[in-house]
């Protein structure tokens, strides 16, 4: 039997969003997957993001989670990177 799927989108900001040339995106992942897997599916696809790894904040649903935070169906996924300036 497969595992079900969660359907999340990735909202993305500065270096993801260069690196992707998307805003968003739509992903899936199997049930009991922590946040911390989207950025591990993006730095497997887009490996000049590698120097955000340890920098990057994780957001679900307008809220600041740890990495361990397991996905829900639907969730609104965005990584924040560090930004500068003012």
């Amino acid at each position: 039997m497969t595992q079900p799927l969660l359907t999340i989108t990735v909202k993305l900001f500065a270096a993801y969003q260069d690196a992707s040339g998307v805003p968003e995106m739509k992903l899936e992942f199997p049930d009991n997957t922590p946040v911390s897997a989207v950025q591990q599916h993006l730095l497997a696809q887009y490996p000049e993001l590698e120097p955000w790894r340890n920098l990057t904040r994780f957001g679900i649903n307008l809220q600041f989670v740890e990495p361990d935070t397991i996905l829900q169906d639907g969730d609104e996924v965005v990584l924040v990177p560090p930004v500068s300036g003012g």
